[in-house]
């Protein structure tokens, strides 16, 4: 197991080191300057601060300097924050990203495996038509419809939540909402899928034949071995939910890390995109050595390797 993980963190540093090189080639194909939009700055004068923050310099010197910088952990600074480091704009922004995406992700999963389960429980009943006509409306529908008609009725018409802006706990309920019910609408759908997969067993049978209560066969043999395709699909997900959606941070005025990542995008500033593409980058790679690590713990028979 230790060599495994070993094994795997090699990778994940490889990994993250090939995305920050391609980010950073690709970010300096973009058309314009941070300054582009400094209408009050004169010619002279932006090329004072491109030389100071050495973006004249070669794009091979520039790298060479990013990468070295990055490696003792410097991100850099902001050129659109009054040369703030990146460390701390992220640090400020990526709290309410990660509460509003984890509630969302803890919300979604826990309502999305009870349906998925009242599903498979009762196939073929009004329960489980119901449950998949919620599970095709959560996939197909985009989020920021139901956020628009979240704020529209909870909202402004019955005055229950916040419709925007950022404080207090009542300010993360819609777009939680907004955010769970795309995984509680795919892990209903996977979890019934799974569950009539493993109903259907050799196992199942042999212990119903035993006389085994229904809810030992549901709980103990059936809900554990259908979790793998679930935690497969989730854990990617968990990771956009947690660092960031972009869409939905905008909508609800979220000082998130997503939507202040689109505002560094409109503003060329290349240190924050650079941060945050690395930032979703670790946890997506991370996360997939959780799930890998997972795999064993609910079925014995993987093997890691």
């Amino acid at each position: 197991m230790a060599k495994y993980i070993a094994m795997r963190l090699f990778y994940l540093i490889l990994t993250v080191f090939m995305i920050a090189s391609v980010t950073f080639f690709l970010m300096k194909m973009l058309p314009g300057t941070p300054l582009t939009a400094a209408d009050k700055l004169s010619e002279e004068q932006q090329a004072i601060v491109l030389n100071k923050y050495h973006l004249n310099d070669p794009v091979p010197v520039q790298y060479v300097r990013y990468m070295s910088d990055l490696a003792t952990g410097d991100l850099g600074v902001s050129f659109q924050f009054d040369n703030r480091a990146v460390t701390s704009i992220i640090s400020e922004r990526i709290g309410p990203s990660v509460q509003i995406g984890t509630q969302a992700l803890v919300l979604g999963t826990i309502i999305g495996l009870a349906l998925g389960m009242i599903s498979a429980i009762f196939h073929n009943s009004a329960l489980d038509t119901s449950s998949t006509i919620f599970a095709v409306f959560g996939q197909s529908i985009p989020g920021f419809i139901f956020a628009g008609l979240l704020q529209y009725f909870l909202g402004v018409q019955l005055g229950w939540f916040p419709v925007a802006m950022w404080g207090t706990f009542a300010h993360t309920v819609l777009p939680t909402l907004a955010l769970a019910i795309f995984p509680m609408a795919i892990t209903a759908r996977f979890m019934r899928t799974e569950m009539l997969e493993v109903l259907g067993s050799d196992y199942i049978t042999t212990a119903r034949a035993k006389g085994l209560n229904r809810s030992i066969i549901i709980f103990k043999h059936t809900f554990k071995n259908s979790l793998i395709p679930v935690i497969t699909v989730l854990g990617p997900l968990a990771v956009g939910l947690m660092t960031g959606t972009f869409v939905i941070e905008t909508i609800f005025a979220v000082p998130g890390i997503g939507d202040q990542f689109v505002k560094s995008i409109s503003t060329n500033d290349f240190p924050i995109i650079m941060a945050t593409t690395l930032i979703l980058s670790v946890a997506f790679v991370t996360m997939i050595l959780i799930i890998d690590l997972l795999y064993s713990w609910i079925d014995p028979r993987i093997r890691l390797h």
